[in-house]
């Protein structure tokens, strides 16, 4: 086992369970998570996840200017929802990067798993966009990448790192149900003209 992914794995873990419970320290632990995951993929040749550290380290720092703009207006990070066109436009984009990723990676690169590894990155992409616009449906695309990624990287001997994606699928699956909780609390709020709940 690889001292760096054990260190990395652990970061995510608190990461993920961070931004769970929607405290703005998420974003320093996850900009140290990517920075060492992206050594880890670029030794397991999947470069797409590899090179996808970056763009989560900006991400990352776009997240948590627009967690604390959050709450320092309302006082709390509160949840957002996507309307019906928004999520379908998503899941559009979603399937776009992961076919123009895919025939690159796949043409130009000895990606061990170029199509998943693909369809990973464009995924995880949109998700982590998303939370960082606070929309609670960020869980559910990253309730699908935790559960594909447990296979990929067991089929690539990233033990460690299987392990732990299965462990961030049920921290996904509680983030999931925690947020819509807020976001029900929230909603319900301002329909009474009460102002933001603080969770």
């Amino acid at each position: 086992m690889d001292t760096v992914e054990i260190v990395a794995a652990a970061l995510v873990v608190a990461n993920v369970a961070l931004v769970a419970r929607r405290s703005a320290w998420n974003y320093p632990v996850g900009i140290a998570a990517v920075a060492l995951y992206a050594s880890v993929f670029v030794n397991a040749r999947l470069y797409a996840d590899a090179g996808l550290q970056g763009v989560f380290l900006l991400l990352n720092a776009y997240g948590w200017r627009e967690w604390r703009r959050s709450r320092a207006a309302a006082g709390t990070v509160v949840v957002e929802r996507l309307g019906a066109g928004a999520r379908f436009g998503w899941l559009l984009v979603t399937a776009a990067a992961t076919i123009m990723l895919g025939a690159g990676l796949t043409r130009w690169t000895d990606a061990a798993l170029p199509w998943w590894d693909a369809a990973l990155a464009a995924a995880s992409l949109v998700a982590q966009f998303l939370m960082a616009r606070r929309a609670w449906e960020n869980w559910v695309l990253w309730i699908v990448v935790d559960m594909v990624s447990v296979g990929v990287f067991a089929a690539r001997g990233l033990w460690p790192s299987a392990a732990v994606y299965s462990l961030l699928t049920g921290i996904a699956a509680w983030g999931l149900c925690d947020w819509l909780r807020i976001r029900r609390r929230q909603t319900a709020a301002r329909s009474r003209g009460a102002g933001e709940v603080r969770a």
